[in-house]
């Protein structure tokens, strides 16, 4: 995970709403990972309000899970407001506070309540955590620092093209999605152990097929094994080039 790999893709009709995919994206990544119960304590899972219902997060605490999630309930954000006595303010003109509560789960949670202003009126969500935090700011910014899929989908319809293409059948569509995953691992993989510490480094899945492997060159291949890589020297990253994929194949 540190960097930024898929681990797990499903594909689900247009109609299908958030909360019925989170149990099996979560089985998934158990079997990908072979948690242990002891381990499981040690796993937070931070969710966006489509995922975020009662039911979802009873299910991941009696699994011993942390959470920090977003409550999907708009009139409960709003019942939840009118108990608060005292916001504190916070940065991102936002304000937030302390509630009890609203529902009783398998595992103690903390509940926070946010305000924020939107033209001119207020607007409110609410927040489930285990994790221990030293402040509300603190346990905001615990959840804003969630993992940031909705990045890597960017990443991938613009730099593999996923959303350019479309299959008719519902396992061809899948396919199509598996297929994105292995080249984004590959190409994480390679970010990570051939471009850390250079100037590319950062470079996400668009640039490094945009702008590095676009490298005019010729690989030489003796007995089935590569031997030498040239690539255009007149080509502004060439030379730095030539240094990651030496790296890259000497770690492999």
């Amino acid at each position: 995970m540190r960097y930024h790999e898929t681990v797990w893709s499903g594909l689900y009709p247009g109609n299908r709403h958030s909360t019925h995919c989170l149990r099996p994206a979560v089985l998934a990544v158990e079997n990908a990972f072979e948690f242990t119960p002891r381990e499981r304590r040690r796993v937070a899972w931070r969710l966006d309000g489509g995922f975020g219902s009662d039911e979802n997060l009873n299910w991941l605490l009696a699994r011993d899970y942390q959470v920090l999630a977003k409550g999907c309930s708009n009139r409960r954000a709003e019942a939840l407001a009118r108990c608060v006595r005292r916001w504190d303010a916070a940065p991102g003109n936002c304000w937030l506070a302390w509630v009890p509560t609203p529902v009783p789960f398998v595992r103690p949670v903390k509940t926070l309540v946010k305000r924020r202003l939107v033209k001119g009126k207020p607007r409110h969500s609410y927040y489930f955590g285990t994790l221990h935090v030293p402040s509300k700011q603190a346990f905001m910014q615990r959840y804003n620092n969630r993992g940031g899929a909705e990045t890597e989908f960017r990443a991938d319809k613009s730099g593999l093209y996923l959303s350019h293409r479309r299959k008719h059948r519902m396992n061809a569509q899948e396919g199509l999605v598996l297929i994105t995953d292995l080249a984004h691992n590959l190409l994480a993989d390679f970010e990570h152990r051939a471009l850390t510490g250079t100037t590319f480094a950062g470079y996400g899945p668009k640039r490094i097929v945009r702008d590095l492997l676009t490298i005019p060159g010729r690989l030489y291949f003796e007995g089935g094994e590569l031997k030498r890589i040239e690539l255009l020297s007149s080509h502004q990253y060439a030379a730095e080039m030539l240094n990651c994929l030496e790296r890259y194949y000497n770690e492999g």
